[in-house]
């Protein structure tokens, strides 16, 4: 079943009906919703692409017209992105280079990976973007093969190894690591303990294999908690840490709203920042500048970062072979939550 130039749109019954499903999981499924299974999912997906559905919006893109919008899903806590000074950088500095192009930015937030590609497939389907930046990259994630096989203009904000080819910008995670774990050895620190992303990120094994190859080669006693990076978890991981028998005088977090918090707990517990223990975060946003004492941060321009990947994927949309950027590498700015390490250690 297709349908020719000149006859009727092709609706959700249409997919329902060839699909052999309800309309009411077509809906679920084109619109990245639980209530269907995988397999239906996938089903209706499939169908609704060969016979070249596409909702009414999609209209003002046709006879090749592009859609002046570029697209970014993020798996996120909304509770939790709200308070995350990255993406909020982030999306300015995307915001400052679509402004010269007079293009728009579609933001989703969705709840995991499966939806992010779920997203991406219905933006193409209903030409809702011209091309999409995507972060936080899993193994195998699914969207590098919806971009992939949809031929939609993407840029990976991550690491080229993670990329399968796609025009990447990227920034040196595993030297910015080194950095950190360094400036705490220098510092007489022997027992530090880094407060990670969750495992699922790329991004979080180059660092874990900094954080500990570094570790090893300046004998240090060290360990990884793992967090979702909210500043519950964050609280919860640094309460927990600084109240074992063996406590860590060095913590290093993935990002400053854990940090924050982390200083916030050591002081409940009746500890000195830096005297009985330091704080580094990455990510060096407002937030560790306004708290006392100011956090030492690993820090590098996130608007630069953002402008940075929207005039890559620019590049891409208007035809631009598939290539890797290496954006500034994160480097430790040192203030006073970081200190000699206490005597007793």
């Amino acid at each position: 079943m297709t349908s020719a130039p000149g006859t009727r749109r092709v609706t959700i019954a249409d997919v329902a009906r060839e699909a052999r499903t309800s309309t009411a999981s077509v809906s679920y499924a084109l619109n990245g919703r639980s209530g269907v299974s995988s397999a239906t999912r996938e089903r209706v997906l499939e169908v609704a692409a060969r016979l070249g559905w596409s909702p009414a919006s999609a209209a003002r893109t046709l006879a090749g017209a592009g859609a002046d919008t570029i697209g970014l899903v993020l798996a996120k806590d909304p509770r939790d992105l709200s308070v995350e000074p990255f993406y909020m950088q982030f999306i300015a500095g995307v915001e400052a280079t679509l402004a010269s192009r007079s293009m728009g930015l579609l933001l989703e937030v969705v709840p995991d990976a499966d939806a992010e590609a779920g997203a991406i497939r219905r933006w193409h389907m209903s030409r809702r973007v011209d091309g999409v930046l995507l972060t936080d990259l899993i193994p195998d994630d699914p969207r590098i093969s919806v971009v992939s096989e949809g031929g939609i203009p993407a840029v990976v904000v991550g690491d080229p190894s993670v990329a399968a080819g796609l025009t990447t910008v990227w920034t040196n995670d595993a030297e910015a690591m080194r950095q950190a774990v360094e400036h705490l050895a220098a510092l007489g620190h022997r027992r530090i303990t880094r407060v990670a992303a969750p495992r699922r990120y790329a991004y979080t094994a180059i660092r874990d294999d900094a954080f500990e190859h570094t570790a090893r080669a300046a004998g240090l006693e060290h360990d990884i908690v793992r967090t979702d990076l909210s500043q519950d978890s964050g609280a919860a991981a640094a309460r927990t840490v600084l109240s074992s028998p063996r406590a860590p005088t060095g913590l290093l977090f993935d990002n400053d709203v854990m940090a924050v918090v982390a200083l916030t707990t050591a002081h409940e517990l009746g500890l000195s920042v830096p005297g009985d223990v330091s704080i580094i975060a990455w990510d060096d946003s407002l937030l560790c500048r306004l708290v006392t004492p100011g956090l030492t941060a690993l820090g590098h321009d996130v608007v630069a970062l953002g402008a940075h990947a929207a005039r890559r994927l620019l590049d891409v949309i208007d035809g631009a072979a598939p290539s890797t950027h290496q954006d500034a590498t994160p480097t430790l700015r040192v203030r006073a939550s970081t200190g000699r390490a206490p005597d007793e250690a």
